[in-house]
């Protein structure tokens, strides 16, 4: 799936993350079997969503909204997922109406279920616009697989049997969506939604994805982070053929230093993936120092002419199968051409098509 949906291990969030999730308080130590529900905050419902990945869930927030609910995050389009919500409507949510559809972002395990409930409700969906068209571009891109894709990973050094499986795979977006609404209302980052009296303020986010929006309750700081900011695992954040030459881990870094600025420390962090936390601002912290050694560690092993696929060490924990070759290679490539942004090193193209990165030496450049 062109998305990815579970997050490779990265080598530096071994090293980081012990210390940084020691730090964290996690004030719900059980999370809840889907179709069952734990209040979080006044009016906030924690629900969990299955997911057929390595990351095997993700969490839904349904928030009281007068004689129904507003819902923040749907999961992925499958049978699985479908009986959760049959089971919540019937359970935790009282049979209420959903009211409207919040998706943080245009992933499937976010978007998959939105049409269903929006149409099943009558409900709106609700978006920022680079989330919404590029959803529904995806959704429509069913193949063949373009010859841009296939050189863009012949470039990152790609055996010729990958790139064919990856033309077999092309368009799997689709089919874990289902058919999306197709009008929207606009989120836009730093205007306020009114949900159940409450004000949320739309708080942006850039690199996961292309205009993230979580949601900010000041009054008592509840904060839905979304992919944004997660306790255990780093976000994934990719390059992916349409945008070869795209540096989405600065936007990353940036959001992260945006959001210590705009969100307090002490909120209580729901995210789409592991256990709601508190410590927002010693996670950033950990985050950014983590991709930090990734970058030095990187920079290190370029004394070489490089591929993207040959930086894997550098970067994951583990290795990395083909099941993973997707966003491994959307994480390298992220991370070099954050390094040529920089100035730290440049990419070359060889004869054969392929693209090898070398380390400027900044002492003689």
């Amino acid at each position: 799936m062109r998305d990815g949906v579970a997050d490779c291990d990265r080598a530096q969030a071994e090293e980081a993350a012990p210390t940084a999730r020691a730090a964290l308080d996690y004030p719900f130590a059980e999370a809840p079997a889907p179709g069952e529900a734990v209040e979080v905050a006044e009016g906030v419902l924690w629900l969990r969503s299955p997911l057929p990945f390595s990351l095997n869930h993700i969490n839904l927030w349904a928030l009281r909204d007068g004689e129904g609910w507003t819902v923040v995050d749907t999961g992925l389009s499958y049978p699985a997922a479908r009986d959760g919500w049959e089971a919540a409507f019937a359970g935790p949510l009282e049979g209420r109406p959903i009211t409207r559809v919040i998706c943080t972002h245009m992933h499937p395990d976010h978007v998959g279920l939105a049409g269903w409930l929006c149409e099943r409700f009558d409900a709106p969906l609700l978006m920022s616009r680079l989330e919404y068209v590029t959803m529904r571009m995806l959704v429509t891109d069913t193949g063949p697989a373009p010859e841009a894709g296939a050189r863009f990973y012949h470039a990152a050094g790609w055996t010729e049997a990958q790139i064919e499986d990856w033309r077999a795979r092309f368009g799997m977006f689709g089919k874990a969506v289902s058919a999306p609404p197709q009008a929207y209302v606009r989120l836009v980052e730093g205007e306020t939604l009114e949900i159940g009296g409450d004000a949320w303020r739309i708080v942006g986010g850039n690199g996961h994805s292309p205009e993230h929006a979580c949601l900010l309750r000041e009054r008592d700081g509840v904060f839905i982070s979304g992919d944004q900011v997660l306790p255990a695992i780093s976000s994934n954040v990719s390059v992916w053929p349409t945008e070869p030459d795209a540096d989405p881990l600065s936007d990353w870094l940036d959001s992260l230093a945006r959001l210590k600025r705009e969100v307090p420390a002490d909120v209580l962090v729901l995210p789409s993936h592991g256990l709601p936390f508190r410590g927002l601002h010693t996670r950033l912290d950990a985050l950014k120092r983590g991709h930090d050694v990734s970058l030095k560690r990187l920079v290190r092993s370029l004394r070489e002419p490089k591929r993207a696929v040959d930086v894997f060490g550098s970067l994951f924990a583990r290795p990395i199968g083909d099941s993973m070759l997707g966003m491994a290679t959307g994480e390298s490539l992220a991370h070099l051409n954050c390094l040529a942004r920089r100035g730290l090193a440049v990419r070359e193209t060889g004869a054969d098509g392929v693209w090898r990165w070398i380390a400027i030496d900044r002492g003689t450049a």
